[in-house]
C-alpha cells in the first residue's frame, strides 16, 4: 500500500525538477539573447566611434593642409600670436594623397648664397619641378660661399615635412634611384646654370627636353632663376605654399627660436633691427662711411681676395648718396629716433658681428640702451650646436624677426626681402622699409645744420608713411626684371585682399 504512494511522490518530484530545468533553460536563453543584443549594440557603438574619430582626424588634417587659405596661397595656420614658433602637432597626421603623373625625369639643384637666398631658390625649384612633371631631388645647400656653412638641408629644414607636405604636388626624393645614382657618381651628369629671371616657357622649351634626353639634369645655380611676374596664379601660389608651409625649420631651431621670442615678450614689445653692417657686407659693397683708414684698407684687401666679387674700385660716398649702402649704426640711431621709436623698447640685433664693434655701436646703445642679441639672451651651451653654422644662426634670427612688433632692415638684402614678404603674409605686420637714398640726404642736412630736429623728424615720418609693410602692388618693369620688385618681398597673389591696397606701383 505504501509503494504506490511513494512512487506517486517520486513522480511528482521528477515532474517538478523537469519544470524547473525548463525554466532555467528558458532563463538562460533569455540571458544569452540579452547579452548578445548588448554585445551587438556595444560593437555598433564602438565601430561608429572609430569611424567618427577617423573622420575628425582626416578633416582636421585636411583643414590644416588643404584649408582654403593654403589652396589659395593664404595663411591657414599662422597668426600673429603663434606663427612659426608653435611645435608641429603630435597627433597622427593624415598625409595628402600622392599626385599621380608621368615622370619626365629627375631634377637635381645646387643652391647658392645665404639662407634666404637659398630659401627662395628652393621655392622656385619646387614650382619648376611641378610644372615640368619631374621628380625633384632634395636640394643641395651652398657650402662653398663666403660663410662656408657645412649644413645640409636636413640640418636647417624639417626634411620629412618638406617631402610629405608637397606630395600632392610633386614627387621629392632624398636621393636618386640606385641605377641613376651610380651613373652620376661615374661622372655622367648634365649640369648647367639656368638663365636668370626666366619664365616657365623657358623651362618647358629648354630644360625639359634636356631632362627627357639625359634622364637627370643638374642646375648648379638657382638664385633668381624664375621671373617675379608673368607666372600663372597656380605657380605663384605654389611658391607661397612652399615658402610659408613646406619649408619649416627643424624642431631644434624652432624650439630655440621660441625660447628667444618668449624671453623677449616677457619684457614687453620688441623691435628687430637687421643691422647689415658686418665685415663681408662692407667689403662687398665698398661702403666705408665712418670707417678709419686702417679699416678701409682691410675691407679693400678682403674685396680683392674674393674673385667672384667683380666690382673692385668703388666710390663709397657716391654709392651712399645713391642709396646703395646699408645704413651705419650711427645713421640707424638717428632714423629710429626720427620715427619716434620708444627709447625703452627692446631692440634685438639680427646680424653677425658688427664691424667696428662697440665703437660703432656706441651711438645706438646710448639712444637705445636695451640692445640684445641671441648671444646675450641664451647660454653659450645653447648656441654651441649652432656655432660655425651661419645658416642655422640666421634661421634663429628669421624666426625672431617674424614675431617682432616692428622689423627694421637697414639694407634690402635677401633676408630683409624674404622676411618682409613673410610678415606681409602674416597680416601685414609693421615693417619699416627705409628709403636710404632720401634718408641719407635728410641725415646730411640735419648734421650740417640745414634742418632742425623737428623738421628732420617730420620729413622722415612723412616720406615713410606708405613704407610700413602694408598692402601694395609689386612694381613691374617689362624687360628689366632686376629692377622690379622681388616676388618674395611682396607675394601679393597669396595675400588677403585689403581695402587699403595701393595700386600706384604696378608698372613703371
Amino acid at each position: 500500500m505504501k509503494e504506490p504512494l511513494l512512487w506517486g511522490r517520486e513522480e511528482k518530484s521528477w515532474e517538478g525538477l523537469m519544470m524547473m530545468s525548463k525554466k532555467k533553460v528558458e532563463k538562460l536563453k533569455n540571458t544569452v539573447t540579452v547579452r548578445s543584443s548588448r554585445m551587438n549594440l556595444w560593437m555598433i557603438r564602438a565601430t561608429t566611434s572609430v569611424i567618427l574619430w577617423i573622420c575628425i582626424v582626416q578633416l582636421t588634417a585636411f583643414g590644416d593642409m588643404w584649408g582654403p587659405r593654403v589652396l589659395k596661397g593664404w595663411p591657414s595656420c599662422f597668426t600673429q600670436e603663434s606663427a612659426i614658433v608653435e611645435f608641429p602637432s603630435t597627433q597622427p597626421r593624415v598625409l595628402p594623397p600622392k599626385r599621380v603623373y608621368k615622370n619626365n625625369g629627375y631634377l637635381m639643384v645646387s643652391c647658392n648664397g645665404g639662407l634666404n637666398q637659398m630659401r627662395a631658390a628652393i621655392c622656385d625649384m619646387v614650382a619648376i619641378a611641378r610644372y615640368l612633371n619631374v621628380t625633384l631631388i632634395v636640394p643641395e645647400l651652398d657650402k662653398a660661399s663666403f660663410w662656408a656653412d657645412p649644413s645640409e638641408f636636413h640640418d636647417i629644414f624639417d626634411l620629412d615635412h618638406f617631402i610629405t607636405s608637397l606630395r600632392d604636388e610633386v614627387r621629392i626624393l632624398k636621393e636618386l634611384p640606385t641605377r641613376l645614382k651610380q651613373k652620376v657618381e661615374n661622372g655622367f651628369l648634365y649640369t648647367m646654370p639656368p638663365i636668370s629671371w626666366s619664365d616657365m616657357s623657358y623651362y618647358k622649351k629648354q630644360i625639359l627636353p634636356l631632362i627627357q634626353k639625359y634622364k637627370v639634369v643638374h642646375l648648379n645655380r638657382t638664385d633668381a632663376r624664375l621671373a617675379n611676374n608673368g607666372q600663372s596664379l597656380e605657380i605663384q601660389k605654389l611658391r607661397c605654399r612652399v615658402n610659408f608651409s613646406a619649408l619649416r625649420f627643424t624642431p631644434q631651431i624652432e624650439e630655440l627660436g621660441r625660447k628667444v621670442i618668449n624671453l623677449l615678450k616677457q619684457n614687453g614689445p620688441f623691435l628687430v633691427l637687421h643691422l647689415r653692417y658686418e665685415m663681408d657686407m662692407l667689403a662687398f659693397s665698398g661702403c666705408t662711411q665712418g670707417c678709419n683708414s686702417e679699416e678701409v684698407e682691410e675691407l679693400t684687401r678682403m674685396r680683392y681676395a674674393y674673385p667672384w666679387w667683380k666690382e673692385k674700385i668703388i666710390n663709397s660716398d657716391l654709392k651712399r648718396r645713391d642709396g646703395l649702402c646699408p645704413l651705419t649704426p650711427e645713421e640707424t640711431a638717428l632714423a629710429l629716433r626720427a620715427f619716434d621709436i620708444d627709447q625703452n623698447i627692446q631692440i634685438y640685433i639680427a646680424a653677425g658681428e658688427i664691424y667696428g664693434g662697440s665703437r660703432r655701436m656706441a651711438s645706438l646703445a646710448k639712444n637705445y640702451p636695451k640692445l640684445v642679441r641671441k648671444e646675450t639672451l641664451l647660454e653659450p651651451s645653447e648656441l654651441q650646436f649652432f656655432q660655425n653654422h651661419s645658416s642655422q644662426m640666421a634661421a634663429l634670427d628669421y624666426l625672431v624677426s617674424l614675431e617682432s612688433d616692428i622689423f627694421v632692415p637697414t639694407y634690402d638684402g635677401n633676408m630683409a626681402k624674404v622676411v618682409e614678404g613673410h610678415r606681409r603674409y602674416l597680416g601685414f605686420k609693421k615693417t619699416i622699409l627705409l628709403n636710404r637714398k632720401l634718408l641719407v640726404e635728410l641725415i646730411d642736412q640735419y648734421n650740417n645744420g640745414a634742418m632742425n630736429w623737428n623738421e628732420f623728424s617730420s620729413a622722415v615720418k612723412q616720406s615713410h608713411a606708405d613704407r610700413m609693410g602694408g598692402a601694395t602692388k609689386r612694381l613691374v618693369i617689362p624687360d628689366r626684371p632686376k629692377e622690379e620688385d622681388y616676388f618674395y618681398a611682396n607675394p601679393e597673389e597669396c595675400l588677403e585682399p585689403s581695402e587699403h591696397d595701393d595700386t600706384s606701383r604696378s608698372t613703371a
